[in-house]
């Protein structure tokens, strides 16, 4: 697997990867209605630096590194990762944390932070626990799922 930098030619490839977690709406904070040109002008956001798994020569996975937040908080990064379904499983989603992680640390980040990390997604929590990043906060009933109504959003901090 490489990861490597996202280009314009990615773009109509990675609708593939994000319109799965994007209509189902239990894991992402984005309008599951959302158009394949909106989702695409979101990832693409300019102060997001994207990147692409790729498992032989098939985009399997993407991520999006950016600064948290601006000013004195500008020194923690924040990330958001999405796997084609047809691709779980396959420790994509570690090589990009840990790829992230990485990059983070290049930018010179000192910390990263998930704001919104649905608590039911118990497969990321477990995920992200694993690489190193601590549950610092939860927010009750924070996320509007789609089949089990309100549930916690966890905040989760590393140090890098």
């Amino acid at each position: 697997m490489q990861i490597r930098t996202a280009n314009e030619t990615d773009a109509s490839t990675l609708w593939r990867i994000l319109e799965p977690t994007i209509r189902a709406g239990e894991t992402y904070p984005l309008p599951r209605d959302m158009s394949e040109s909106q989702a695409l002008g979101y990832w693409f956001s300019p102060q997001h630096e994207v990147f692409v798994a790729e498992d032989g020569g098939e985009l399997v996975g993407t991520y999006y590194l950016k600064a948290n937040s601006t000013a004195g908080g500008a020194h923690v990064a924040n990330c958001g990762y999405m796997t084609g379904p047809w691709a779980w499983g396959r420790g994509i989603a570690r090589a990009m944390c840990q790829h992230s992680f990485e990059r983070a640390r290049e930018r010179g980040f000192r910390a990263i932070q998930y704001n919104l990390v649905i608590s039911t997604n118990e497969r990321a929590v477990h995920l992200w626990q694993a690489c190193g990043m601590e549950i610092v906060g939860r927010l009750p009933g924070a996320f509007d799922h789609p089949r089990l109504g309100d549930v916690d959003a966890l905040v989760m901090y590393r140090r890098l």
